[in-house]
C-alpha cells in the first residue's frame, strides 16, 4: 500500500492522472496525519476536515472526468495563518482579532490555488503577527519541531514547516520578512523559497512592507517549482507585484549546476559563530555543487551586519499595525512583542529613512557581489533548533530573535530570493539546512541549483521519529 502522506505534490498529480488513487483518498489521509501529530506539534490553528473532504470529492469527479482544474488539482495544502483564506477567520496569533469576520476573501497567492483546484486543509500556526523567529502565540501556543517536540519548528511559519514535513499536506504558503519560511525549513528538515520580492503578490499589504515575502514551503524544489507556477500569477490588487514570469519555473529545474560561479561564505568572514556540525553539514553541501560541475569559491559578501536597520523597519511595521490597539487589548499581547512596538514607535522618520538608506547601499553591494558569482552559499541558521517556547536559545546574551538568524534577514532588506535545503542532521538528530542565494529575479536559477542538490540525494533526511506522548507545553 502506497502511504500517500509520503508523497509529493508532483507524485500525488502524477497518480491522480494514472488512476492509482485520487484526491479523497490522499484527503483522508492528511486529515488522519494532521488530526495524529496536531496534539503532539500543535502545528494548526485551524483544521477544516468537512470543507476540505467537500473540495477533495469535487476534484476527485474532474479528474475521473479527464478535466482538472489546473497544476494542483485535489493536493491537499495548508496556509499560513497570516494569508486570508476565504471562509476562514485570519487570528495571526492574536487575541486582538474577533471571529467575526467577514472573511470573504483569498489572498492572492491563496485565489491562485484554489483556481488550480487546491485541497485546503487548514490554517497553520504563526507568532503573533508572525513578529519574530520561532513560532507560539498568546492565543495559539508554541509549535514544536517534527524531530524534536520539546524543540522549536522556527518561525514565523513554524505551523507550515511542522505540517509538510509530518506529512499533513505536501505543500504550504509561508510568509517571510526576515527568515520565516527559511528558518523553520532549516530546522525542520523541509525546503523553503523566499521568492524575489513582487514574484508572489500579497493582499493585504504586509505591516512589514517590502520586506514581506510570500513563499512556498514544500518537501523538495521540484514541488516548490510546481507551486511558484501556481502562485506567481498577476493579482490586481497587490501594487508592487512583478509581472508574472515568463515561462514555467518547473521547465527550468534541469540545467544543472555546471560552471555556475558560487561564493561560498561559511561564517560572513568570521563574523557568525556557527555549530561545528551546521559548518561540516553546509561544507558537504558545497562540495556536492562542486561535484556537479559548479567553480565554488571561498568569498564573503563583506557587508557589515545590517540588524540596527532591519530593527527599526521591523520594528516600526509592528508599532505600525498594533497602533489603533486600545490598553485592554495591547494586554493580551505577547509581552516581547509589546516590546518592539513600543521600540519601534520611539523612531523617528529620519531614523526610518536612515535605514532605508542602508537597505539600498546593502542591496548596490550585493548587486555587485552577483556580477561576480551566481550564487552565494551560506548556512541557514548558525545552529540547529533550540527549546519550544523561548525567543532566543538559552544562555544567549541577547534578547531578540535576529541575535541568531544573521544569515537570513540581510537578503529580506535586498528583496533576493533565496531558498534552504536540508543537507544533513547534527548529533542530536536535528535537521540542518543550507542556504542558496541570487540576484534578484533569478529565482529559477536558486530553484535549480536546489533541484541539482536534491539529485545527489544529500537533501534525503530521515523521517522524524515516531509519535510519542505530547511534551508539556512551555509557559
Amino acid at each position: 500500500m502506497t502511504d500517500l502522506t509520503a508523497l509529493t505534490a508532483a507524485q500525488l498529480v502524477a497518480g491522480y492522472a494514472a488512476g492509482d488513487f485520487s484526491p479523497a483518498e490522499a484527503t483522508r489521509a492528511a486529515l488522519e496525519r494532521a488530526e495524529a501529530v496536531d496534539p503532539r506539534v500543535n502545528a494548526f490553528v485551524r483544521i477544516d476536515a468537512d470543507g476540505a473532504l467537500d473540495q477533495a470529492r469535487a476534484a476527485t469527479e474532474r479528474w475521473r472526468r479527464g478535466e482538472p482544474a489546473g497544476l494542483v488539482d485535489g493536493v491537499p495544502v495548508t496556509v499560513k495563518d497570516i494569508l486570508l483564506l476565504r471562509g476562514s477567520p485570519t487570528y495571526k496569533g492574536s487575541w486582538t482579532i474577533g471571529d467575526a469576520g467577514p472573511w470573504e476573501e483569498d489572498a492572492p497567492s491563496v485565489a491562485r490555488l484554489r483556481e488550480h483546484g487546491a485541497v485546503f486543509l487548514g490554517k497553520t500556526t504563526t507568532p503573533e503577527f508572525g513578529w519574530k523567529g520561532v513560532t507560539d502565540s498568546p492565543r495559539h501556543g508554541s509549535t514544536g519541531n517534527p524531530y524534536d517536540p520539546a524543540r522549536t519548528a522556527g518561525g514565523s511559519s513554524g505551523g507550515s514547516a511542522a505540517a509538510v514535513v509530518l506529512g499533513a499536506g505536501p505543500l504550504s504558503l509561508g510568509t517571510d520578512g526576515g527568515g520565516s519560511v527559511r528558518i523553520p525549513a532549516a530546522f525542520s528538515g523541509l525546503f523553503a523559497l523566499k521568492p524575489t520580492y513582487g514574484r508572489v503578490p500579497l493582499y493585504p499589504a504586509s505591516a512589514f512592507g517590502t520586506l514581506a515575502h510570500v513563499g512556498p514551503m514544500t518537501r523538495d524544489a521540484a514541488d516548490a517549482a510546481l507551486l511558484m507556477d501556481v502562485v506567481s500569477g498577476a493579482d490586481p490588487r497587490d501594487w508592487s507585484a512583478l509581472d508574472p514570469p515568463a515561462g514555467h519555473f518547473r521547465d527550468q529545474l534541469a540545467g544543472g549546476v555546471a560552471g555556475l560561479r558560487v561564493a561560498y561564505s561559511p561564517d560572513f568572514g568570521g563574523r557568525v559563530p556557527v555549530a561545528p556540525d551546521v559548518a561540516a553539514a553546509v561544507r558537504r553541501a558545497v562540495d556536492a555543487l562542486a561535484a556537479l560541475g559548479a567553480e565554488v569559491e571561498e568569498a564573503d559578501p563583506g557587508f557589515e551586519d545590517p540588524v540596527e536597520a532591519f530593527h527599526v523597519l521591523w520594528f516600526a511595521g509592528v508599532a505600525r499595525v498594533t497602533q489603533g490597539l486600545d490598553a485592554g487589548q495591547r494586554a493580551r499581547l505577547d509581552p516581547a512583542l509589546v516590546e518592539v512596538i513600543d521600540q519601534g514607535a520611539a523612531y523617528s522618520a529620519l531614523d526610518y529613512l536612515a535605514a532605508v538608506d542602508v537597505r539600498m547601499a546593502l542591496g548596490a553591494a550585493m548587486g555587485a557581489f552577483h556580477q561576480r558569482y551566481d550564487l552565494l552559499v551560506t548556512p541557514t541558521t548558525p545552529t540547529t533548533a533550540f527549546a519550544r517556547g523561548v525567543e532566543v536559545p538559552e544562555g544567549s546574551p541577547h534578547r531578540r530573535w535576529t541575535s541568531w538568524t544573521p544569515f537570513s534577514y540581510p537578503f529580506n532588506l535586498t528583496q533576493q530570493p533565496a531558498a534552504s535545503v536540508p543537507c544533513g542532521l547534527d548529533a542530536q538528530g536535528l535537521p540542518i539546512g543550507v542556504q542558496l542565494v541570487a540576484a534578484r529575479h533569478a529565482d529559477a536559477l536558486v530553484l535549480r541549483a536546489a533541484h541539482a542538490l536534491y539529485g545527489t540525494g544529500l537533501p534525503e533526511l530521515p523521517p522524524p521519529p515516531p509519535p510519542a506522548e505530547p511534551p508539556v507545553e512551555p509557559h
